[in-house]
């Protein structure tokens, strides 16, 4: 009789480790989905910004250098998000994503302000066509990084608190990185519209 009260409180305690087990499985895969949610509209701005900086060459003769460092940060920008894409629960490849999208914010930020300067590339309807694309697409970005950043949220309380940061510990379930922007001068929206 001792032996079957055994098994049975074992199996409850298995059972309690797989509930908690598998609740941070479907949290952390709620995060990864809600990133690849981000995935997708960044991979739109990053297919909107060569049509942009194509539109613009015509126009701004004389700023080669600006369009050179707009398409660098966007390739940068693209190389970085395939990396953390296959990944999003890994903290290095989500800091360098990060990086190289903030970069990619200020390239953006300096094109439109000199971009502001030549008055028929203002007025080209394509070029306003495109503004308008990107705009939108700046809108979708921003919300699909705040319904990840719920998500992490949601994936790292269940992680931390007791008992599940024990199982959390010894599967080895890491933190969420939040899609935070770090720079000061990167938190300016970028202003699209002319």
């Amino acid at each position: 009789m001792p032996f079957l009260i055994f098994l049975g409180v074992c199996f409850i305690l298995l059972m309690w480790v797989v509930g908690i087990y598998n609740g941070l499985v479907r949290k952390r895969n709620g995060f990864k989905n809600a990133f690849s949610q981000i995935d997708v509209q960044l991979k739109r701005r990053h297919d909107l910004i060569p049509n942009l900086v194509e539109t613009a060459k015509g126009y701004m003769k004389f700023e080669r250098e600006t369009l050179e460092a707009v398409i660098s940060a966007r390739n940068q920008a693209v190389k970085a998000t395939d990396k953390v894409s296959s990944d999003p629960a890994n903290p290095e490849l989500m800091k360098q994503h990060l990086s190289a999208e903030g970069v990619l914010a200020g390239a953006m930020s300096r094109f439109m302000a000199v971009a502001e300067q030549y008055p028929d590339l203002k007025a080209n309807q394509n070029m306003m066509s495109l503004q308008e694309e990107l705009s939108s697409t700046e809108n979708r970005v921003s919300f699909a990084r705040q319904a990840y950043n719920d998500a992490a949220m949601t994936y790292n309380n269940a992680r931390e608190i007791f008992p599940n940061n024990l199982i959390s510990g010894i599967f080895n379930f890491q933190a969420a990185v939040f899609y935070e922007i770090e720079e000061a001068a990167d938190r300016a929206v970028p202003k699209v519209g002319f």
